[in-house]
């Protein structure tokens, strides 16, 4: 059965760091490209970053350029997210998806076929 299941999140105070990872069983990676979303409350789900198959290709949202940086280790069948100068904006439950990477266009949760359930990110002081 197809599964990805995400860790890492957590509390953090504000300029704070945070690695979450995105691994994946029932099926391998190699052929899947990665993103990784994020749903504050009452907000939209929206993209954060995403990852081709092989990682050549990354997409950042505006909002966290600079400051997240996503990779990929196919041999570990994982995903991570390294998550710096955290700010109160982007508490919100992070997800990761996958989608065929034939299928991989640009960093829309509507694109993404298969979901993780979500860790919680928290930044306060």
């Amino acid at each position: 059965q197809l599964q990805l299941v995400e860790s890492g999140g957590g509390l953090v105070q504000p300029g704070g760091s945070l690695r979450l990872s995105c691994a994946a069983s029932g099926f391998t990676l190699d052929y899947y490209a990665i993103g990784w979303f994020r749903q504050a409350p009452g907000k939209e789900r929206e993209g954060v970053s995403c990852i081709s198959s092989s990682g050549g290709i990354t997409v950042y949202a505006d909002s966290v350029k600079g400051r997240f940086t996503i990779s990929r280790d196919n041999a570990k069948n994982t995903v991570y997210l390294q998550m710096n100068s955290l700010k109160p904006e982007d508490t919100a439950v992070y997800y990761c998806a996958a989608v065929p990477q034939v299928l991989f266009r640009l960093c829309r949760p509507d694109e993404y076929h298969h979901w993780g359930q979500g860790t919680q990110v928290t930044v306060s002081s």
